[in-house]
């Protein structure tokens, strides 16, 4: 829906908002937007200092120096080349696909995990379901991708091939954390090991890796954390900067759009400065960053909603019946999920039989 209305408008979302919902509203939603983005900017850094950790090296030096290349890279570099080495890097995470097939798991008890799947009102549960959320639909990523498309100059002609793009991505992603999900029941989960530190987590790829599964989980790890550490603080710079009606670009020099650059850098900085503050829990920083992100992500869902159903901005490229039926229902359930979670967590014997 992002990527076909920045296609459609040439706008970036914070862009709509502010033009369709006002000032205050804006200032509402880029608040939120700050907030999670932030945060697991910071997420992101931890997953740098936790991966570079298993190859030995401290993340006294791996997050400094992934701060100053990262900025490097967007602000003097091409970022699209680098883009594309991360994400060469982070293919590692098509080993859990084979992980799980060699872990040999109940696959009829995955069958029916699937179509019917299991839910518990137990705070840990509903923490754990929230994080997944906002970790898999996060509010920077609806951001990026329109500002994304907007900057690439894509048009309705040409958005036949954004949207293709879109869901080839979204299903690959989607696929991958699918056997994630199988092969850390069938290797962590039967044998009751519980997640306190990457080594804990790489173990789901000892079945197809042995001795070397640590090496490989930090490879993917350190990839994938330094291309999200790269993307969030650019999502959130093109948010504000939209918002306000300032210049913005990767393109532009620190003289043509401060603010813009100034965001990213702020961003880099502090989100690296809070991931080597000493004995900081770097597994539960991970989750808590990810629950906010699920707190926080029906704001704009529902914003989005609202502006690609509106037919004086978007034409007849508004969302068809069936389009709308999905899109709506995941906005109201992971808002009932968000407010179940904070009911629970308020009142935790409330649900207790």
């Amino acid at each position: 829906m992002c990527a076909r209305m920045g296609a459609i408008t040439g706008k970036g979302l914070a862009d709509l908002i502010r033009e369709r919902f006002g000032v205050r509203w804006t200032a509402f939603v880029m608040l939120a937007l700050l907030i999670a983005n932030g945060g697991v900017t910071v997420s992101e850094f931890v997953g740098i200092a936790a991966a570079t950790e298993l190859f030995g090296v401290s993340r006294y030096l791996s997050v400094p120096l992934a701060a100053i290349s990262i900025w490097w890279l967007v602000v003097k570099g091409s970022y699209q080349r680098v883009e594309r080495v991360f994400l060469l890097m982070s293919l590692v995470f098509l080993g859990y696909i084979i992980s799980a097939f060699l872990a040999h798991p109940g696959w009829e008890a995955v069958a029916v995990g699937l179509v019917k799947p299991s839910f518990s009102l137990n705070p840990a549960y509903l923490f754990t379901f929230v994080a997944v959320v906002g970790t898999t639909i996060s509010p920077y990523m609806q951001v990026y991708v329109q500002s994304s498309v907007v900057e690439k100059g894509v048009t309705a002609e040409d958005y036949p091939k954004t949207r293709t793009d879109v869901w080839v991505g979204t299903v690959f992603a989607v696929l991958v954390v699918f056997f994630i999900v199988i092969s850390t029941a069938a290797t962590l989960h039967s044998h009751g090991i519980h997640i306190n530190s990457a080594a804990d987590a790489a173990r789901a790829l000892r079945p197809l890796a042995g001795d070397y599964a640590e090496k490989l989980f930090a490879m993917g790890l350190f990839a994938a954390s330094m291309l999200a550490a790269g993307v969030l603080p650019l999502a959130t710079a093109y948010s504000i900067t939209e918002a306000l009606g300032f210049e913005k670009g990767v393109s532009r020099s620190f003289r043509e759009a401060p603010i813009f650059l100034g965001v990213f850098t702020f961003l880099v900085a502090v989100g690296a400065a809070i991931a080597v503050l000493p004995n900081l829990p770097l597994i539960r920083v991970l989750l808590v960053t990810q629950v906010i992100n699920g707190l926080l992500l029906p704001i704009i869902l529902f914003a989005v909603l609202r502006l690609v159903n509106n037919r004086e901005l978007m034409g007849a490229h508004v969302n068809g019946p069936l389009y709308n039926i999905g899109a709506w229902l995941t906005a109201v359930i992971v808002t009932s999920l968000s407010l179940l979670f904070i009911v629970v967590t308020i009142f935790p014997n409330l649900f207790q039989s």
